[in-house]
């Protein structure tokens, strides 16, 4: 049904984009896009970064004993 996409399908999906934003508008398009997949991504690495550092305090500390 549904295969990849190809070069005439980005083609298109350009045209599309240019004729909704402009070409003044996507410069500033593509820096808000990728200031957000650098935030996502930082926020990420800081998730992962605190799951580790807690699952490292949570090794250290001895269990209670029953």
């Amino acid at each position: 049904m549904l295969g990849p996409i190809g070069v005439t399908e980005l083609i298109i999906i350009l045209v599309i984009v240019v004729i909704l934003f402009g070409v003044n508008k996507l410069p500033k398009l593509g820096k808000g896009l990728g200031d957000g997949i650098r935030n996502f991504k930082e926020s990420m690495r800081a998730g992962q970064d605190d799951a580790s550092s807690d699952k490292r305090s949570n090794d250290d500390t001895p269990s209670e004993p029953k």
